[in-house]
C-alpha cells in the first residue's frame, strides 16, 4: 500500500531537491529545499482551481530539479514565441534578411515586399532617395507586389475585439514598421496636452489615410488618453484626458498595410522629385523588369532582441509565412506551411513534437499547446546550437530597466538575486501566466525552467517571480 506521503508526491508532481537532503524521519526538522520552496509556491491558495505546469532542470545533462505536471498540456501565451524564434534560426539561419525591392518597367514602378518587419519611415525614404538618383523622375503607375506571402491577414482564430490593436495588426509580405521597436502594421497616434484647447494630435508615420476623431480632452495632470480605429475602417477616434503640457503615444494597426506603405512610399518618391502620375495598383512584378534598387533587413540575429524582449507579436507572425516560403518556395508564405515547418524544425531540434500544437507563432491564439517538459527540453537543446549566443542574448533580463535588455521583465525581480541573472520569457493572455528562461543558482549551477498557470483567477505573476528568485536564491 502507498504511504500517504507518496500519495501526496504522485499528486503534486516529482520533487527533487537542489542537492537531495538526507532522508529523514521526522519531515518538520527536514532542511529547507529548493523543491520544498517552490512546492510551497505552486499550493498557493491564489493558484486554487488553477491548472500549473513546471518543469526545472540542470542546464548541463537536463537532469530534473523540480516538476509538477510537466507532461500537461497547457496554453503558452508568448512563450509561444520562445518556439517561433528557435524555428526560424534552424530554417532560415541567424544571418536570414528580409528583402524589399524596387522594379521597373517602362513607366512602370515596381515595390515588392517580402515580410520585413524592420521597413521604418527612414527606410522607405532611403529607398525613394534611391530611386530619385535613377534617370526617370516621372512615372505612370505604382504597382505594389505583396504576394511573397497570401493574403491572409489575421489569425483565424485572433478575437475580432482585437482586430484595430497594433498586437494583433494585419500581416502582410510588404508591411511597415511604426517605429524602432519595429511594431508592424500600425501607426502612432501622438498626443500632447494644449491648455484652452483641444490635445494636438498627429499620426506618425505620417499617412494622410489614416483620419483621425478628436474627442479627447485636456484636463486634470494624468494620461487618461485612448486610440481606437473604428471596425473595418481608417477612422481613429481619440478620447479621454490628458494634463496641459502632457504627451503620451497610442499605437493601433491599419488595416491595410500594403496600401499604407505604397502611400509612404508615394509620398517619399514626391519629396524626392520623382511623381507618380496614376493609380497604385496590386499585382506581381513580372518578367523584364530592371532593378531600381533594393534593402535589405538587418539579419535575424538583430531582429531576435525586439521580437524576444518587447514580445513583438508582428514579428513572429512574419517569421513563420518566411519559415513557409523557405519550406515551399513555389507558394506564398502562409501559416498551415510555416508551422509544419516550425514544428519539423523543433523536432530536429531534440523536442519531442507529439503533444505539441502550433495555432501561431505569437501565441495569440488558443490552439497553441504544449508542456513545460517540451519548453525545458528546447531550452536546454538550443545550447548546443551555433545561434544559441544570439537567442539567449534576445530574452529580457529580470530588473533591468532598460527596455532593449530588461524588456517585459524590466520592471519584474528588482533588488533580488533574480535581477540581472533571469534571462526569461514572458507569457500573458487573460487566464495565463507563463515565464520560461535560464538562471545561475547560488551554487553556480545553470537552471532551465519553465512556469506556466492556466485558468488562475487572478494574475500568477506574483507566484512565478518569487519561483524565478526561488531558483536564484
Amino acid at each position: 500500500m502507498r504511504t500517504a506521503r507518496a500519495v501526496a508526491v504522485a499528486l503534486t508532481g516529482t520533487l527533487l531537491a537542489l542537492p537531495a537532503p538526507a532522508a529523514s524521519a521526522s519531515t518538520a526538522s527536514a532542511p529547507r529545499t529548493l523543491a520544498g520552496d517552490l512546492e510551497r509556491i505552486f499550493a498557493d491558495r491564489r493558484l486554487a482551481g488553477a491548472t500549473v505546469a513546471v518543469d526545472v532542470r540542470e542546464a548541463a545533462g537536463g537532469a530534473v530539479v523540480y516538476r509538477r505536471n510537466a507532461g500537461l498540456r497547457v496554453l503558452p501565451a508568448s512563450n509561444q514565441k520562445l518556439l517561433t524564434a528557435a524555428a526560424a534560426l534552424e530554417v532560415l539561419g541567424p544571418g536570414y534578411r528580409f528583402r524589399t525591392s524596387v522594379r521597373g518597367r517602362g513607366k512602370d514602378l515596381y515595390l515588392r515586399g517580402q515580410g520585413d518587419p524592420t521597413l521604418t519611415y527612414t527606410r522607405i525614404d532611403r529607398l525613394a532617395a534611391a530611386v530619385a538618383r535613377g534617370t526617370t523622375k516621372r512615372y505612370a503607375r505604382l504597382i505594389v507586389d505583396d504576394s511573397w506571402f497570401d493574403r491572409v491577414p489575421l489569425g483565424l482564430d485572433w478575437s475580432w475585439q482585437d482586430e484595430t490593436s497594433a498586437y494583433t495588426a494585419p500581416v502582410s509580405a510588404l508591411t511597415f514598421a511604426a517605429n524602432g521597436r519595429f511594431d508592424t502594421a500600425a501607426v502612432e497616434i501622438r498626443y500632447r496636452g494644449v491648455a484652452g484647447s483641444r490635445p494636438a494630435v498627429r499620426v506618425w508615420p505620417p499617412a494622410g489615410s489614416i483620419r483621425v476623431v478628436n474627442r479627447a480632452a485636456t484636463r486634470g495632470s494624468g494620461d487618461a488618453v485612448t486610440a481606437v480605429r473604428v471596425h473595418g475602417t481608417r477612422t481613429v477616434t481619440v478620447s479621454g484626458a490628458i494634463g496641459a503640457g502632457r504627451s503620451g503615444t497610442a499605437l493601433v494597426s491599419v488595416p491595410d498595410p500594403a496600401a499604407m506603405t505604397a502611400g509612404l512610399f508615394t509620398a517619399a518618391l514626391r519629396r524626392h522629385g520623382v511623381t507618380i502620375s496614376g493609380r497604385t495598383l496590386r499585382g506581381t512584378v513580372p518578367a523584364g523588369t530592371r532593378a531600381v534598387t533594393a534593402q535589405s533587413s538587418r539579419p535575424l540575429s538583430e531582429i531576435l532582441p525586439p521580437f524576444l524582449k518587447l514580445s513583438n507579436n508582428g514579428i513572429a507572425e512574419l517569421l513563420v509565412k518566411a519559415m513557409s516560403r523557405a519550406a515551399d518556395p513555389a507558394r506564398p508564405g502562409n501559416w498551415p506551411t510555416g508551422l509544419t515547418a516550425a514544428t519539423s524544425a523543433l523536432g530536429r531540434l531534440g523536442v519531442d513534437t507529439r503533444l505539441l500544437t502550433m495555432g501561431d507563432g505569437s501565441g495569440l491564439s488558443r490552439r497553441n499547446w504544449l508542456t513545460t517538459g517540451q519548453v525545458t527540453t528546447l531550452l536546454e537543446k538550443a545550447q548546443r546550437r551555433t545561434w544559441f549566443p544570439a537567442f539567449r542574448a534576445a530574452l529580457p533580463v529580470a530588473g533591468n530597466p532598460d527596455p532593449m535588455i530588461g524588456g517585459t521583465l524590466r520592471n519584474r525581480m528588482r533588488g533580488t538575486a533574480a535581477a540581472g541573472n533571469v534571462r526569461a520569457k514572458t507569457g500573458t493572455l487573460t487566464g495565463v501566466n507563463a515565464l520560461s528562461g535560464y538562471v545561475t543558482a547560488a551554487d553556480g549551477r545553470s537552471l532551465v525552467f519553465s512556469f506556466v498557470v492556466n485558468a488562475a483567477v487572478a494574475s500568477a505573476v506574483p507566484l512565478l517571480d518569487e519561483a524565478a528568485v526561488a531558483l536564484a536564491a
